[in-house]
């Protein structure tokens, strides 16, 4: 399996550092809205990596922070005349609700950070005690990143080169422009906790680090994200874990490219400014997550509401065809000695469990995934086509088998609804119209479906209007297949 380094600029043959087992961290959502849909672009891959790295058999246990304490939290609570606790809690239950109903699995470890101060402080005293850190009269604490010999070493980053371009922090106690916050003292009317270095609350750079040593032990395996994360906040990361530590914080970094809406960056200002909560409203699950997988991760995903719409179409062609499969093999006669067709589609099932495999595992590549599902389906809907009456069960569920599986792999979900049973009215139809003697309203739906082909063949068009009317009065509809004719419950 290759996986692409985004510290080394290549993809290389992944090796977890303890075999068959995979630790894994993504960073977690800052908690003072609802997120927006390129966050939710990030956290769709990382649970199709994670989803994919368990089918193929390793043990992965994934951890993933809220950081429930931040300036953009506390300005939050200032304008709405609350608590800053009361935001982060209320966004943070949004936020793993929106999750849910996207598909995202829960992470095995979801630390808060506000939760995790103790291992922070360990953390930030250990630097200074190294003397990569110092405390300020103010009771700020500081990293100094010029003490970092290994500083740039995931951005690829130079420290000089540092100075120009960068958004940097003026402030006369700081030791250096390029140093960053791993504490900072408290104000006014703001969270904290007390420390060493008088009361404060912890940097944004700092909590990540101190809770994948805590939870996860270091390195890991695979740290990911946003590619707007690589700096600084994973170089800052990286920092902190070399110099406490001495050793990596992760053996493979990963990040996501970024979401345009239109071929526009997404912004408030432009208008063009979505909520994962707003188009989950909207749209199914299970089609955003199939627009979004059509693009490789690394790259950038341009969003339309236009390629959704298409996706919601694909998404209902690919569960029809697997709802076409399992009722054709309900419906067909006993097997008997395959033939050409039936190992026809059987060939196809492997090749497309090969095929998807073989793109998953080249830095899975989603988007290839994809395309050996559509190429089933094809085969799939083909072989209905052609079979007619001659369709084989085994054939036919295998295939549908290996569409939601792979389709699982993907966390997009083929699976019929459960649907309640026909209605017993069907019984008292089937009586009147097809001479039916029995109680069952399957038994009774086929016995119409029979009588008004009779009647059609027979060009009795009363009947076979009298049999359609009668079905379409309680809710159901005919629907004519390759496979042949079936009843379904209206939409």
């Amino acid at each position: 399996m290759l996986i692409y380094n985004s510290q080394m600029h290549k993809k290389q043959e992944f090796k977890p550092i303890e075999p068959g087992k995979v630790r894994m961290y993504v960073c977690g959502p800052t908690v003072y809205d609802q997120i927006h849909i390129g966050n939710a672009r990030t956290f769709l891959c990382f649970d199709v990596i994670r989803r994919y790295l368990t089918y193929k058999g390793y043990a992965v246990t994934f951890a993933q922070n809220l950081t429930d304490v931040d300036d953009k939290i506390i300005n939050r609570a200032n304008e709405q005349g609350r608590t800053a606790a009361e935001v982060a809690e209320e966004c943070s239950q949004a936020f793993i609700e929106q999750m849910h109903r996207f598909g995202i699995l829960d992470p095995d470890i979801r630390p808060r950070a506000t939760r995790e101060i103790a291992a922070m402080q360990e953390m930030i005293q250990g630097l200074i005690d190294q003397g990569y850190a110092y405390a300020v009269p103010s009771g700020d604490v500081y990293f100094s990143v010029r003490s970092d010999t290994n500083y740039g070493i995931v951005s690829g980053r130079n420290v000089d080169e540092l100075m120009s371009g960068a958004r940097i922090e003026e402030n006369e106690q700081k030791r250096d422009p390029l140093d960053f916050a791993l504490w900072k003292a408290a104000k006014p009317g703001e969270p904290s906790w007390p420390s060493p270095w008088g009361n404060g609350r912890p940097g944004w750079h700092t909590e990540c680090v101190a809770m994948i040593h805590r939870y996860l032990g270091v390195p890991i395996d695979i740290h990911g994200g946003g590619s707007d994360l690589i700096f600084p906040h994973h170089e800052n990361e990286t920092a902190q874990c070399m110099c406490n530590w001495h050793t990596p914080l992760a053996n493979v970094w990963m990040h996501t490219g970024m979401l345009t809406i239109d071929g526009e960056k997404m912004s408030k200002s432009l208008g063009n400014f979505y909520t994962l909560k707003e188009v989950l409203d909207k749209y199914p699950a299970d089609a955003l997550r199939l627009l979004m997988l059509q693009t490789h991760y690394r790259s950038p995903l341009d969003f339309s509401f236009e390629r959704l719409e298409g996706s919601v179409g694909t998404l209902d062609r690919l569960k029809s065809c697997v709802k076409n499969l399992r009722w054709a093999a309900k419906a067909a006669p006993e097997d008997g000695e395959l033939n050409d067709a039936d190992h026809e589609l059987a060939r196809a099932v492997r090749e497309a469990q090969a095929e998807f495999t073989a793109q998953m595992d080249d830095d899975f590549n989603t988007a290839g995934g994809l395309a050996a599902i559509f190429g089933l389906v094809t085969a799939a809907n083909t072989y209905l086509t052609k079979a007619g009456e001659d369709i084989s069960t085994a054939a036919t569920l295998r295939a549908a088998d290996a569409l939601e599986e792979l389709s699982g792999v993907l966390g997009i979900n083929l699976a019929a609804d459960e649907e309640e049973g026909l209605p017993a009215e069907l019984v008292d139809l089937a009586k009147k119209e097809a001479g039916y003697a029995g109680t069952s309203p399957e038994e009774a739906a086929d016995a119409l479906i029979e009588a008004r082909a009779a009647a059609r063949k027979a060009k009795n068009w009363a009947v076979a209007d009298a049999i359609r009317d009668g079905i379409t009065s309680l809710g159901l509809v005919l629907e004519d297949t390759a496979a042949g004719t079936r009843l379904t419950k209206k939409d």
